[in-house]
């Protein structure tokens, strides 16, 4: 709060001037300091803290050779468009949606797919899935792919560079 102070006593007048009262002013800060910080708390406490969303990927050391019989790989190649491409082994790709288009407010991995990948890890224990996604593709479709495969707890999975070849297997699907 603001307090004047008037000075008491007298003035003297001078022959011809006359002297102004002068009134002493004094700010008190302490509410506007309380104000502050009590601000302050209100928003350090209601804010939110984002975390950083982060996902921990083992990467093996570079010389590691790990021998998978071909009947054991599962490869899903994603192009550039909405569609995964699957093939198990030497067999020619098969074409599956990536994303479900019913829901158009957001993206998720089509049943099918979930389906597709649930299936083959109950009939093969050892089956280990190669993600492989064209520099074309989005990065969300990586993450989604590695987060449903994280859900479903299946662990034996790979990244592995999309190459012309994949490009070329992608030309013969069903």
């Amino acid at each position: 709060m603001g307090i004047v102070d008037s000075p008491t006593g007298r003035r003297h007048k001078k022959k011809g001037r006359r002297q102004s009262k002068r009134h002493g002013f004094h700010l008190d800060m302490t509410p506007m300091v309380d104000v502050a910080f009590l601000l302050l708390t209100f928003f350090m406490l209601t804010t939110t803290f984002s975390k950083s969303n982060t996902m921990e990927i083992n990467i093996p050391p570079e010389k590691t050779e790990v021998r998978v019989a071909e009947n054991n790989v599962l490869t899903l190649r994603i192009a550039d468009d909405l569609t995964a491409y699957y093939s198990l082994g030497e067999n020619a790709p098969r074409r599956v949606p990536l994303y479900d288009t019913r829901d158009t407010r957001r993206l998720a991995l089509s049943g099918e797919l979930r389906q597709l990948l649930r299936q083959q890890t109950r009939s093969n224990e050892n089956l280990v899935i190669v993600v492989k996604i064209s520099e074309k593709a989005k990065y969300r479709h990586l993450v989604d792919i590695i987060d449903e495969l994280n859900l479903m707890k299946i662990d034996r999975f790979s990244l592995d560079d999309y190459t012309e070849q994949d490009a070329l297997e992608i030309q013969r699907a069903i």
